[in-house]
């Protein structure tokens, strides 16, 4: 029997995955084989020998130790693209929200009740204080085009805007799901330069924390309007309320808030409702019990963040799935130990991710476990 911890309230469509039958799932199971996180803070949790993998139910994974999960052998999934479609709609909401001043307006039209047959000639009156622009002919600068910087690249051409974007890391299939009039660049440069509404869509790491800092704002147009629906983190917020308080920068729509932006003219503050939809929430339940399941009965690994993603049929005696530190030599001491016990690899994969890897071998015989777990650098080795 396996047991399934959850962290937070997960959708019942992705817990109901599990097979009753073989899996214990709920917020006080002991001994955990697998966890199923939203946004509860792990940082400070300890491990026990029986916890294989995590599954964040979203794509950021801030709130999971990754690094520490690695060197205990324990596997951190998250669900990429999973809420890319909730986010993508919030992220259009904040470019008109970034044009028209709309949240303002509608505050100040509630102060109107009462006025009675006035309302109408007071609306009339007032209107002019909430103008704004459209973003029609503008240019949209995004800075990461996954699966949702993607995604509102091409609303965002729908829409009538031109839309140059960077992205170091952009796969084939990413940019084969753009439209043709988006325009890559490989200088980040060009998008601070030509954007009048600036999307970033990057993950919040240490090389990507304050992207968007004095310097980076200084190469923007004057009157900029930046939109951050990924990571508050990646922009500087003393930065950022400078920038606001010269006009610089004209709004800052932000889907994570903080003290520092909070009540700052030109600041449209939501709080966190990127995948805050029903869709987006069962989708990542749906995609995180999936990799649990896959990984805990068949090794696969996908959408890992911390191990390649790697996955061999099994068609001899056992599937070995042995997690290492991804360093020479190693490969051939684990078939070396294979081969003394007199067992035969029927095939293999092996794959890296920078520091780690993950080596499946397919065997005929038995294995010794034992002398596997002995090598220096393997972290973790099942048997299925």
């Amino acid at each position: 029997m396996y047991n399934i911890l959850t962290l937070n309230k997960i959708a019942a469509c992705g817990t109901d995955k599990f097979d009753k039958a073989a899996y214990t799932v709920g917020d006080a199971v002991e001994n955990p084989t697998g966890i199923m996180v939203r946004s509860a803070k792990m940082h400070d949790m300890e491990f026990g020998a029986d916890l294989l993998a995590i599954a964040r139910a979203g794509a950021g994974t801030n709130n999971i130790p990754v690094d520490k999960c690695a060197e205990q052998g324990i596997v951190v999934f998250n669900t990429p693209g999973a809420n890319a479609n909730a986010v993508k709609e919030l992220a259009v909401c904040g470019l008109l929200l970034a044009s028209r001043k709309i949240p303002e307006a509608i505050e100040w039209a509630k102060t109107l009740k009462g006025q009675g047959d006035e309302v109408g000639k007071l609306v009339e009156k007032g209107k002019s204080n909430y103008a704004g622009c459209e973003i029609a002919g503008k240019t949209l600068g995004l800075i990461g085009l996954g699966a949702i910087g993607g995604k509102l690249a091409n609303i965002a051409i729908s829409l009538g805007m031109d839309v140059i974007g960077y992205d170091p890391f952009l796969s084939v299939n990413a940019a084969l799901n753009l439209k043709p009039q988006v325009r890559v660049t490989n200088n980040i440069n060009d998008v601070y330069a030509e954007s009048d509404y600036l999307s970033l869509h990057l993950p919040f790491n240490a090389e990507t924390k304050d992207t968007i800092n004095k310097d980076t704002i200084a190469l923007c147009k004057d009157g900029v309007r930046i939109l951050n629906f990924a990571r508050g983190e990646l922009v500087n917020g003393e930065a950022i309320v400078e920038a606001l308080g010269s006009g610089k920068v004209a709004r800052y729509v932000v889907d994570f808030p903080s003290d520092a932006v909070l009540g700052v003219d030109g600041v449209v503050a939501i709080p966190h409702l990127g995948a805050s939809t029903e869709e987006s929430e069962d989708n990542c339940a749906k995609m995180a019990a999936d990799e649990l399941i896959a990984y805990i009965e068949r090794g696969a690994i996908i959408n890992s963040v911390n191990f390649p993603n790697a996955e061999l049929a099994k068609t001899g005696d056992a599937l070995v799935c042995v997690l290492h530190k991804n360093v020479p030599s190693l490969i051939s001491q684990l078939t070396t130990a294979v081969a003394d016990k007199g067992a035969n690899i029927e095939n293999m994969v092996n794959k890296s991710k920078k520091d780690w890897s993950y080596t499946l071998l397919d065997v005929t015989g038995a294995a010794d476990i034992d002398a596997l777990k002995a090598i220096d650098g393997v972290v973790r080795v099942r048997v299925l």
